[in-house]
């Protein structure tokens, strides 16, 4: 079996002191967490990750039902934090609502909050989402008592780790994961629906 290896960053930042919550371009608004967006977050979350090298690292990202399995286990966690837990959606009414980003957040021992996914919809990109997210999600951590945020970044995932660095995110560590690389060749050929 022929294996391949991901090199990834974690990265940690202080949460530090308030900050006004950002501002998001005219017509797009955050969405708190409730149980009726745990689909939404599915969703978005397999269109921005599904045609990405994440999706080779972790193959359930390229999949519409292994997204939705990885947020009800992220839901599941105990530290699941639903104030680090949003979306953005563009538009209004149900017919012409957009889901364009989604993050979510879960607390671990040592008050550290760990990001688990930032993803925005291709299309949605360069526009500044991605940071408002971290910045929403930093502020969530902030407002359960924790001391400092964490991140896991493919490091081939160049342009998020610059958003990351522009946000105060340091690398503390590297670490490497293990894809069966049968697996990661099957998951970027086989179609999914959502």
């Amino acid at each position: 079996m022929d294996s391949t290896y991901f090199k990834r960053f974690r990265m940690e930042t202080e949460v530090g002191p308030f900050r006004p919550p950002p501002d998001l371009p005219s017509g797009y608004r955050f969405v708190p967490w409730n149980e009726a967006v745990l689909d939404a977050h599915a969703r978005t979350k397999w269109r921005s990750f599904r045609d990405e090298i994440d999706a080779l690292v972790f193959p359930c990202l390229g999949d519409a039902e292994g997204c939705r399995r990885l947020m009800r286990e992220i839901r599941n966690k105990p530290g699941f934090l639903p104030e680090a837990t949003w979306l953005i959606a563009r538009g209004q009414g149900p017919e012409e609502i957009q889901w364009c980003g989604t993050i979510q957040g879960v607390a671990e021992r040592g008050g550290l909050g760990m990001i688990q996914n930032v993803g925005i919809v291709p299309g949605h990109r360069g526009i500044g989402l991605g940071a408002a997210l971290v910045r929403r999600a930093i502020a969530g951590f902030r407002s359960a008592g924790l001391r400092a945020a964490g991140l896991e970044v493919t490091a081939e995932n160049s342009r998020a780790v610059r958003l990351y660095q522009r946000l105060g995110f340091r690398r503390t560590k590297t670490v490497y994961k293990v894809v069966d690389a049968a697996a990661a060749d099957t998951a970027l050929a086989e179609p999914a629906l959502l």
